[in-house]
């Protein structure tokens, strides 16, 4: 069991935690052993027992001041399986923080606060190895143990090691480039003798150039280093590291290629990726494209959502830089052209393809992306193939096209040639003048107008399409009436009793008690989590859960359910996080009922 280490908040495989000592120290940290004289914001909390000798030994002293790292034998990145395999061992069973050293291939629960990659600087400089090395032992161990990589901190890579589910790093990598002359900073290891002057205010580096030593440039690296941790600390609070990452990493050629290796394992990150956030998502460079957020978002419009509205023309419009996209003024100007008579889709980069229902959706309406004018090739070939998987079983009569020219007349292009459509274009010149307004409601003469509620009704059904997966709005909410005014929407059944509402700040539904029973008892597949025969009142904490889903993610909604309670709540932890922590809040719960 995990006594000492505590998750508090997540950012994608990022975590901000808390080494539970007798001191408190806040994760990502920057640690040293208990006996070091290291300068700066250090915090001195490690004890090393050493190597394991031949013959068995005792287990070494320890008390809650300091992390003991149990006596083991660390094998360097490379050392062959057989003898891995050989020296692969159990660590005693102690009660006062502890760490075990464990490799990618001997990483397993060793009921130890903390991990230490063993042959951790043999990784660094290598995208891929760092990346499996890293992912493999954080999937091996429990979710609410820390990871820590030695000898490998520097003030540059430090948000991308903590990016990737580094908790712990020590000063070792600073304090030997100091001592070698080398002056480190976020973006570069300068030689000493090749600074005119220092990038930096730290108080290390407030004494005149010409008596700057050796030992100052260890202070200052060892500060910088330390700065950063804070940086990336900010960054996990504001739920926005991944922004920060994308253009630090561009500082050093293999932390951009770690960045994308991470994209790649899609499954580990996007496991650890929260459903929803409060912060905007900004899209600055073409990585955003391989973000777990817009990669999810994309999937699940084109594998999940219903497109209720194909009995009448699709309207595929440009975004718009203000969210939602009906607040801005295009967009109220092509809804009073369409004027309740066609669906329609709005196409952009990064997300792809945004239904009318799904604009409020994260991160539908929490991005802000580059805007130069022109599309990227990376960029076409991405909305084009997600705007063709959205219309592959889509059945719409007719499918109009009011865009401009460049990009997005391209994308529309490349799919009406793959899928053998014809798309009618609307736009003269720009999207909002009068002649293109007027081609476009005239292009819908001849249909009737749907009502209001009608769309009311099937935004609730589309986000429950796209929260709880295909059929699960015609399932959950097929029998509806909605009250309340967009985006401030409640789903009702027949006798006016709330089964959800539509969250205004995230796009998705909050179940009440009824909605969730309706939910549990139906065919749809529920998100539950099975706790203790106790009656939750404001969360459920990880020791009390018998069983999560696998399939749940932070800010998802969960059915929560035990012998002496049935509620639901929102998930502040993913479903292998519950299954496996031992501390930390797993759901905050909203309504309960006492069985």
């Amino acid at each position: 069991m995990t006594d000492y280490f505590e998750v508090h908040e997540r950012d994608g495989a990022a975590r901000l935690g808390e080494l539970r000592l007798a001191e408190s120290v806040t994760t990502p940290a920057l640690v040293d052993g208990a006996d070091a004289t290291t300068p700066g914001d250090v915090h001195a909390v490690l004890a090393d027992a050493g190597g394991l000798w031949a013959e068995a030994q005792e287990a070494p002293e320890g008390d809650d001041s300091q992390v003991t790292i149990l006596p083991h034998r660390g094998l360097p990145a490379g050392t062959p399986d057989e003898v891995e395999d050989a020296f692969a061992g159990s660590y005693p069973d102690v009660d006062y923080p502890s760490a075990a050293v464990v490799s990618p291939r001997t990483a397993t629960d060793h009921g130890s606060d903390a991990y230490v990659l063993s042959g951790a600087p043999g990784y660094v400089g290598h995208a891929a190895a760092f990346v499996d090395a890293v992912t493999t032992t954080r999937e091996s161990t429990p979710a609410d143990t820390a990871l820590y990589l030695p000898g490998v901190a520097t003030p540059r890579n430090v948000a991308t090691l903590v990016y990737a589910g580094v908790d712990l790093v020590d000063p070792d990598r600073a304090v030997i480039r100091g001592t070698e002359g080398r002056y480190l900073t976020t973006d570069e290891a300068y030689f000493l003798e090749d600074l005119e002057e220092f990038p930096c205010s730290c108080p290390a580096c407030q004494v005149p150039r010409e008596e700057f030593t050796r030992e100052d440039c260890v202070a200052h690296n060892v500060n910088a280093l330390a700065a950063e941790l804070r940086r990336v600390r900010r960054r996990i609070r504001d739920g926005r590291l991944r922004d920060y990452v994308e253009g630090q990493a561009r500082q050093d050629n293999w932390l951009t290629a770690t960045v994308r290796r991470l994209d790649q394992e899609y499954g580990y990150v996007e496991e650890r990726t929260p459903l929803i956030r409060r912060a905007q998502l900004s899209a600055a460079t073409e990585d955003a494209i391989r973000r777990v957020e817009i990669q999810r978002f994309a999937q699940r419009v084109t594998e999940r959502y219903v497109p209720r509205f194909d009995d009448r023309p699709l309207v595929i419009v440009p975004c718009s830089a203000r969210k939602p996209y009906s607040d801005s003024q295009s967009h109220k100007q092509y809804h009073d052209a369409v004027h309740w008579r066609a669906h329609m889709v709005s196409m952009t980069s990064p997300i792809g393809v945004v239904p009318q229902e799904l604009e409020l959706t994260y991160p539908a309406q929490h991005y802000d992306s580059v805007v130069t004018g022109r599309w990227s090739a990376n960029e076409i070939e991405f909305v084009s193939r997600v705007l063709e998987r959205y219309l592959e079983d889509a059945d719409y009569p007719e499918i109009i096209a009011h865009v401009p020219g460049e990009g997005y007349r391209d994308i529309c292009e490349r799919v009406e040639d793959s899928l053998g459509l014809d798309f009618t274009y609307t736009v003269s010149d720009h999207p909002t003048t009068a002649d293109s307004l007027g081609n476009l409601a005239a292009e819908l003469e001849g249909w009737d107008t749907y009502r209001k509620s009608t769309r009311e009704a099937n935004t609730i059904r589309a986000v429950a399409d796209y929260q709880f997966g295909e059929g699960a709005g015609d399932e959950l909410f097929a029998d509806i009436q909605t009250a309340g005014r967009y985006p401030q929407l409640r789903a009702e059944d027949e006798d006016g009793e709330q089964l959800a509402t539509l969250a205004q700040q995230y796009g998705v539904l909050s179940f009440t008690t009824a909605g969730a029973r309706r939910w549990a008892e139906s065919d749809v597949p529920t998100k539950t989590v099975e706790i203790e025969p106790f009656v939750p009142h404001g969360s459920v904490l990880a020791p009390g859960i018998v069983d999560a889903g696998d399939d749940i993610r932070v800010g998802d909604d969960v059915v929560v359910r035990g012998d002496a309670a049935f509620g639901v709540g929102r998930a502040e932890m993913s479903g292998p996080e519950m299954q496996s922590s031992t501390r930390g809040i797993a759901v905050q719960m909203r309504h309960v009922e006492e069985r």
